[in-house]
């Protein structure tokens, strides 16, 4: 038996909140479960700054990963084995890539790749091509195989229905996470009838569809994602310590690249600085190494970097208020000025911010980044675009809500022991909103 073949002597499960077993019973899974870089994901959560509102949220990647997984496995074990347009031949690689497709993410993904202008779907890939222990792996299937992974990853793989089962607009990625953060989270938004989807999903070529029946099934997980995006991807909150997370990494940067002497140096950031980060650089970080620099950082002499980092992790969260500086700008730059003049940086110190998302789009010709609609497969055979049969999803078909808002430290603000006049001034224009 080959190694791509192998099974183990005895089926290994998983005990897991939101799919109640997660099973494997392929050597190759199991082998890469074990690897290091997969591990790592224990220790980078999923949901980044969120456990900050709410306190259930520790969940981590690793955790999804697998969650990715056992969907995918029980699509291709359970609802496609035996079906004329669905390749067997494909099985293992499309597991492969559901429990592989997050391997890049570093601690608080976001706001480092912003800052050290990275891309973590890079780095999947490259822990997927280089020299680590899941490559050594994976090159055991076939010399062929990382790249075959990689490329489902990146979504350039000639097949694209083995893409879509990964990443799509009802794909395992989305319907794992969005269970998965509201139960850890807590709410009830994310909750959909997986079950009815995964059993009325169908293998067609090049793409995967929904059989009408399951139409409703599928309104409830677009509403579901909709909702989660407004009420927990995109709180006020979580977005306030996510902007200071953002200005503590920007910060130590800075101050690096203009000579200031650490009390103790961050080694881990060194080649991040520098721009010679090596995949060893990279997967050396996790968010455990940065809380750890987050307090050393909270008694350095940088007022800036030792205030932002206290606030960061004692929670003294920046304050908000919805506002546009596209619309109202003139409001804005008063504000900035303002703020210098009360001697608070507002590169640091007052901080726009903004999100956009589409809960469900279709294709529309001319237009660029169009999402791969999801078809419903009618009784006589025909695939219908979803939109063009559910009223709900019509409803919200291409809408893009999007939310601005300032950020600033109000406990600064209302100590008048500095600057009292001015601070009142700041105070008066950010609360003509009635807040």
């Amino acid at each position: 038996m080959t190694y791509a073949n192998a099974k183990l002597e005895e089926e290994k499960v998983f005990k897991d909140p939101v799919h109640r077993y997660v099973h494997v019973r392929d050597q190759v899974i199991w082998d890469l479960v074990g690897t290091r870089e997969f591990q790592r994901l224990r220790r980078i959560r999923q949901l980044g700054t969120t456990f900050l509102v709410f306190h259930g949220a520790e969940h981590s990647r690793f955790s999804h990963s697998l969650g990715v997984y056992e969907i995918v496995r029980r699509i291709v074990d359970d609802i496609f084995v035996g079906r004329p347009d669905w390749d067997e031949s494909e099985r293992l690689l499309v597991l492969c890539a559901a429990l592989l497709h997050d391997l890049g993410h570093g601690p608080f993904s976001h706001a480092f790749e912003n800052v050290f202008e990275l891309d973590h779907e890079d780095y999947t890939r490259q822990i997927l091509l280089g020299d680590t222990e899941v490559n050594a792996i994976l090159k055991k299937v076939a010399d062929d195989f990382p790249e075959k992974v990689s490329q489902v990853i990146e979504k350039t793989y000639p097949n694209k229905q083995v893409i879509s089962l990964i990443s799509s607009q009802i794909d395992a990625d989305r319907m794992d996470y969005l269970q998965r953060d509201a139960y850890f989270t807590g709410v009830s938004y994310g909750h959909f009838d997986m079950e009815r989807i995964l059993r009325v999903m169908r293998p067609r070529k090049n793409q995967v569809v929904i059989k009408a029946t399951g139409m409703h099934a599928v309104e409830d997980y677009i509403m579901s994602r909709y909702q989660m995006y407004l009420q927990i991807y995109f709180h006020p909150v979580s977005r306030s310590a996510e902007v200071i997370l953002n200005n503590i990494l920007k910060r130590v940067k800075q101050l690096s690249l203009e000579g200031y002497t650490f009390k103790h140096e961050p080694t881990h950031f060194l080649a991040f600085f520098r721009n010679t980060i090596t995949l060893e650089d990279y997967l050396a970080l996790d968010e455990s190494i940065l809380f750890t620099y987050f307090q050393l950082w909270m008694q350095e002499e940088d007022a800036i970097l030792s205030d932002l980092s206290r606030r960061f992790v004692n929670r003294k969260l920046f304050q908000y208020i919805d506002l546009d500086p596209g619309v109202e700008l003139n409001k804005y730059q008063k504000l900035q000025e303002l703020f210098k003049k009360a001697g608070l940086n507002p590169d640091y110190y007052l901080v726009h911010d903004t999100t956009a998302d589409l809960p469900y789009d279709f294709y529309r010709p001319g237009e660029e980044e169009v999402r791969v609609p999801i078809f419903l497969e009618m009784k006589n055979g025909e695939l219908r675009e979803l939109s063009r049969e559910s009223i709900i999803v019509d409803a919200i078909s291409g809408r893009m809500k999007r939310d601005h808002k300032i950020y600033f430290p109000l406990d600064f603000l209302e100590d008048d022991s500095s600057h009292p006049t001015i601070k009142q001034q700041i105070l008066t224009l950010l609360r003509r909103d009635g807040k």
